[in-house]
C-alpha cells in the first residue's frame, strides 16, 4: 500500500506547492530555477532569498518529517555509486541550463500552461531518460 500511497501523496504535495506558488506569488515552481537563484553570480537577497530557502527546506524536510512520522529513513537507499550520482547530477545541471528549466518546472508547471517549450523539454527529458535506463541496464 505504501508503495503506491506515498508516491501519490508526494506527487500531490508537489502539485499543491506549484499551485500555491503560482497562485500566491505568480511564479513557476522549478527546482533548478529556485536553487539557481540562490547561487552566484547574482544570488537572491531578502524576501526573495527567504522564499527560495523555504521552498528548498520544505523539499528536503519532507522526507525527514516522513521518517519521524512513519519510521525509516524517509528516502530509499542509493542504487548507484556516489561518482555515478555526481556525474548524473552534473549532466542534469547542464540539461536544465540548456533547457531553461528542469523536469519540475517544465513538467509540473509548463505542461498545464500548455507551453510549447515545455512539451519539447519534457519529451526530450523522457526520451533521454528512457535511453539512459536502457543503456545502463542492458548495455553496460
Amino acid at each position: 500500500m505504501t508503495d503506491f500511497l506515498l508516491p501519490t501523496l508526494g506527487g500531490a504535495l508537489i502539485a499543491l506547492s506549484a499551485i500555491v506558488m503560482m497562485g500566491a506569488l505568480g511564479r513557476i515552481a522549478g527546482i533548478s530555477g529556485i536553487l539557481g537563484g540562490l547561487l552566484p553570480p547574482a544570488p537572491a537577497r531578502g524576501e526573495e532569498a527567504g522564499i527560495r530557502l523555504a521552498f528548498i527546506a520544505g523539499l528536503l524536510g519532507g522526507p525527514l518529517l516522513l521518517a519521524l512520522a512513519a519510521g525509516g529513513s524517509g528516502i530509499g537507499a542509493p542504487v548507484v555509486s556516489l561518482p555515478l550520482m555526481i556525474a548524473g547530477g552534473f549532466i542534469v545541471g547542464v540539461g536544465t541550463a540548456l533547457g531553461s528549466g528542469c523536469t519540475s518546472g517544465h513538467g509540473i508547471c509548463g505542461l498545464p500552461r500548455l507551453s510549447p517549450r515545455s512539451f519539447v523539454a519534457v519529451g526530450t527529458f523522457m526520451a533521454t531518460g528512457i535511453a539512459t535506463v536502457f543503456v545502463v541496464r542492458h548495455l553496460i
